[in-house]
């Protein structure tokens, strides 16, 4: 079983491309942070691709089934979504949560590759 680390600041994906280091913002999503953090320290990312790539847009991934598609939370297969004013996709680095609507997260994520974006 591995170590969980209570509320770790920061989480790091190990890529074929480089290692990627994740700020969580605990204080502004608690269960997003707790969800992402988890499903990392327990491998489920492990072996997962980049599903959807738009260069110079976002990358999205953590969808073990590699389709865009799957994916649960640490919570059973979804759960809300914690929006706050204090953070805004504002340029290339920025990580959310992936869903298919309002209130539909699961393990699946997507970063920003530039300043266009829309959210």
């Amino acid at each position: 079983m591995p170590l969980i680390v209570d509320n770790p600041s920061h989480v790091t994906l190990c890529t074929s491309m480089g290692d990627i280091t994740i700020e969580l913002y605990w204080k502004h999503a608690p269960k997003t942070c707790k969800n992402f953090a988890e499903l990392s320290q327990k491998k489920y990312y492990n072996n997962t691709i980049f599903h959807r790539i738009i260069p110079g847009f976002m990358v999205q991934g953590g969808d073990p089934t590699g389709t865009g598609r799957g994916g649960k939370s640490i919570y059973g297969e979804t759960f809300a979504d914690e929006l706050h004013p204090g953070l805004k996709h504002t340029g290339a680095g920025i990580i959310s949560m992936a869903n298919s609507g309002p209130n539909t997260n699961g393990s699946q994520f997507f970063f920003d590759l530039g300043s266009n974006s829309p959210f």
